[in-house]
């Protein structure tokens, strides 16, 4: 089932809840909150009061992308604001093992991020205790920033990877996924998508995330399927 996560980043923060119920009504049905310190990632955004103040306004999950040092300890913070996903980046984890079981000790569905760099045997061993992968296609830190092409081939593996090891993980990414970037990625296996710049413009977002999901479903593989 290919879904879109919109980003609430390119969103209008003075008109929030107003903002996600149009990207609801466009067919988004995951709110990707993206989550940065300044530290891991060179800005700041928000974190689990903006959780908790959305939380009440939409019935859709909340898929908080923790862009941070220490995940673990704000973990709690964000299952009592009431997210539903808790991803985290591998290069920001010592124990990843450990921080994906406190994810879901909290009542939350684990998910695991990977920058453009970091290999993707790396995550092989935790695979089996994730819900989501979240492969960057952009360096993080900031929305608006082209789609890295390599980012096809990443997706691509992590498929194989799923079908060899029977696993049913699903995969997300992030990053320059736009009309014409949106295709490859549903293609190579991706089935979450997150958009933001792409989705969000005043008085077209709901007519701009129809045509992205259109544009997206029609390129899945399962579509082909009789």
């Amino acid at each position: 089932m290919i879904e879109l996560a919109f980003s609430i980043l390119a969103a209008d923060f003075a008109h929030l809840a107003d903002e996600i119920a149009t990207a609801e009504r466009g067919g988004g049905t995951i709110v990707h909150v993206d989550v940065m310190d300044g530290h891991f990632v060179p800005n700041i955004t928000f974190g689990p009061p903006v959780v908790k103040a959305i939380r009440p306004v939409t019935k859709l999950p909340l898929d908080c992308h923790l862009m941070i040092e220490d995940p673990d300890a704000f973990i709690p913070d964000f299952a009592k604001a009431g997210a539903d996903m808790i991803s985290v980046q591998i290069e920001a984890c010592r124990h990843l093992n450990r921080t994906l079981q406190h994810i879901t000790d909290n009542g939350m569905l684990a998910g695991v991020v990977l920058n453009p760099a970091t290999p993707i045997e790396m995550l092989v061993e935790v695979l089996p205790m994730v819900h989501h992968v979240l492969v960057m296609s952009v360096n993080p830190g900031f929305g608006g920033q082209k789609f890295l092409p390599r980012s096809v081939a990443r997706i691509a593996h992590l498929a194989r990877l799923r079908t060899e090891m029977g696993l049913n993980y699903r995969i997300e990414v992030d990053g320059g996924v736009a009309d014409d970037t949106v295709a490859s990625v549903v293609q190579a296996g991706a089935d979450m998508l997150v958009a933001g710049s792409a989705i969000f413009e005043p008085g077209k977002t709901e007519e701009n995330a129809k045509r992205f999901l259109e544009i997206a479903r029609a390129a899945d593989p399962a579509s082909l399927i009789a």
